[in-house]
């Protein structure tokens, strides 16, 4: 089934780049024997339609032809910027009413001090993953699957996942993923907050 889309990023030395669908979701991997013949250079911005095929290392478009009369992506691009101003903004205050909340907790119920070392670690290694991932997807390399990122914010790797969503623009816009990450982030917290109170005899026993 044809798709409508635009083209975003576009690398003429390697001859590959990817393309944004109005419909929204992650960009998909467009090779250079993609294009329609005689259509000339790809160039940005460019609109598009295309089918989409699995190949070995993910999505990729085909049979791509140009759409002549439309250029511009305004109505994509309103919606992504959006997106993520609202995800500034949850960055921006959700970290900082968990380092409260954190705080909070170790003053009441004298947490260890390695929990605190767990969150820094997890976060870091989580930050590192979605930088990796974000790289395999601009050159079509093996991606990072979505329950190993969602699995490393369960564990507490979330804070940073939420920075290499804001500062890397990865895996931002995603209505679905951003659905399961928030619901990790809720399961991490209630764990946190029932492990260290006296209810922690609760669930062991």
């Amino acid at each position: 089934m044809p798709h409508e889309g635009f083209l975003t990023s576009w690398n003429d030395e390697r001859g590959f780049g990817r393309i944004e669908s109005t419909q929204g979701g992650e960009p998909i991997f467009v090779h250079i024997s993609a294009w329609p013949r005689g259509a000339g250079r790809p160039s940005l911005n460019q609109a598009v339609t295309f089918e989409i095929e699995v190949g070995p290392k993910g999505k990729r478009a085909r049979s791509v032809q140009l759409i002549k009369t439309r250029r511009v992506p305004s109505p994509p691009r309103r919606s992504q910027r959006a997106a993520r101003a609202q995800w500034g903004t949850a960055t921006l205050f959700t970290i900082p009413a968990f380092l409260l909340l954190y705080l909070a907790i170790s003053v009441v119920w004298k947490l260890p001090m390695w929990v605190a070392g767990v969150y820094v670690v997890l976060s870091v290694v989580t930050f590192i993953a979605y930088a990796a991932d974000k790289s395999a997807a601009s050159t079509n390399a093996q991606r990072t699957p979505e329950i190993t990122l969602h699995g490393l914010a369960l564990a507490g790797g979330w804070p940073g996942a939420l920075l290499a969503q804001q500062f890397l623009h990865h895996k931002s816009t995603k209505q679905e993923f951003r659905q399961t990450f928030w619901g990790t982030v809720l399961l991490n917290v209630a764990g946190l907050a029932v492990l260290a109170s006296p209810l922690r005899q609760l669930v062991i026993t």
